[in-house]
């Protein structure tokens, strides 16, 4: 089941890693594409029961889906998230 979401506070191919890295870690998902032009994330996952969590996690990653709230405390991780993904795309 594809599913398609739009976040906020999604910024370069750093944040796209994190995101991907992020996505895959949760059973059930198996392949994650983000479009950093129409900051849409497209998730392939085994059911919908899945979506909520990922969901959360791209909330606690640092991007919301438009719609959620997207405090002071998002965008800070998100920053992490950026940069964690920027570090580990230039060591591979």
């Amino acid at each position: 089941m594809i599913t398609t979401l739009e976040i906020l506070n999604l910024k370069c191919g750093g944040c796209a890693n994190s995101i991907k890295k992020g996505l895959l870690l949760i059973d059930g998902v198996s392949n994650v594409s983000v479009d950093l032009e129409t900051s849409k994330v497209t998730v392939d996952i085994i059911d919908s029961s899945i979506i909520n969590e990922v969901k959360n996690k791209l909330g606690t990653m640092g991007y919301p889906e438009v719609g959620d709230s997207n405090t002071i405390i998002h965008k800070a991780k998100s920053f992490v998230s950026c940069a964690t993904g920027r570090m580990s795309s230039d060591t591979e």
